[in-house]
């Protein structure tokens, strides 16, 4: 079995979760390729003194790899999903950081979880992502274009409000005038859609969300729509940019530009381990607290 390695440090509790991952895929005689700045991290930490294989960039994992194993927090997992792109290799993410939804394996759990994944116990779960183009073309968004939770739209250097004009499938739908405005994925209904006053989504419903940030009109509300729709964006604001970011990735737009959002053609596959569904990482994380039945 031959396992890709991508992770964040983080000061606190990370060092226990890194020695006991390394230590247990060792043991079973798992090749471990390490994403080369996070080995270097480690390196200079004194968390690791054997020599691995590395890599650095997304050309370098293809189909010989049977995993990538995310350690941190959502945020490093969706940095993760850059570097897998349409290779199809399964992210699983252990959880070094706060609330997730996507990295669901827990540090007490490492061992047990791990030995699923090595005896192939586990499902997949697929994601559908959003591609963004601009016209005219903008180089900060060309090579990665690409999202697993959302695309949003938001002001620039200004408390005036943006009027973000939208049209499905080529159909006029509204000019919102907000703060900005949401596109998201099943995946990225949990995140900042959420948090605007958007659903939740599971991740296997085939559909978007279109969530305004503060709308001025109080009736603009949260759109479900089926994935397949094409979406339409012309920004207009006091300043001459906006900003556009792609889950953690930020460029700034001029305005007048128009933004094209789709779905992409192929899909990330998360690691699902059978304890750690996300209807059960639901219930704990944000409807009902602990799950009384463990």
């Amino acid at each position: 079995m031959k396992v890709a390695i991508y992770g964040q440090y983080y000061q606190n509790g990370t060092e226990p979760i890194i020695n006991d991952i390394f230590v247990f895929l060792n043991k079973n005689n798992i090749e471990l390729v390490i994403e080369a700045a996070f080995l270097k991290m480690l390196y200079e930490k004194g968390l690791l003194k054997n020599g691995y294989k590395t890599f650095t960039s997304h050309e370098e994992l293809n189909s010989s790899f049977d995993m990538l194993i995310s350690i941190g927090g959502d945020g490093t997992i969706l940095r993760a999903a850059t570097l897998v792109r349409n290779s199809g290799i399964p992210i699983l993410g252990i959880n070094a950081g706060r609330l997730g939804f996507l990295a669901t394996v827990q540090k007490e759990n490492i061992e047990r979880f791990l030995q699923i994944v090595i005896d192939k116990k586990y499902t997949i779960s697929p994601r559908t992502l959003l591609s963004l183009s601009c016209s005219p073309k903008n180089p900060e968004i060309q090579e990665i274009n690409f999202a697993m939770n959302e695309i949003t739209v938001s002001r620039k250097d200004t408390a005036s409000m943006i009027t973000i004009e939208t049209s499905l499938n080529g159909e006029y739908l509204n000019s919102y005038w907000a703060d900005g405005l949401i596109i998201s994925t099943p995946t990225g209904s949990t995140g900042y859609s959420m948090s605007c006053g958007g659903p939740v989504l599971t991740p296997d419903v085939k559909s978007l969300v279109i969530t305004p940030i503060a709308p001025h009109n109080l009736n603009a509300r949260p759109l479900v729509i089926p994935d397949k729709t094409e979406i339409r964006l012309k920004v207009s604001g006091r300043e001459d940019h906006y900003l556009v970011s792609l889950d953690s990735r930020i460029a700034s737009i001029k305005n007048e530009s128009i933004l094209t959002i789709k779905k992409t053609p192929f899909k990330i596959n998360m690691v699902e381990i059978p304890e750690e569904t996300f209807l059960k990482t639901l219930r704990n994380k944000l409807l009902w607290g602990e799950d009384k039945r463990n």
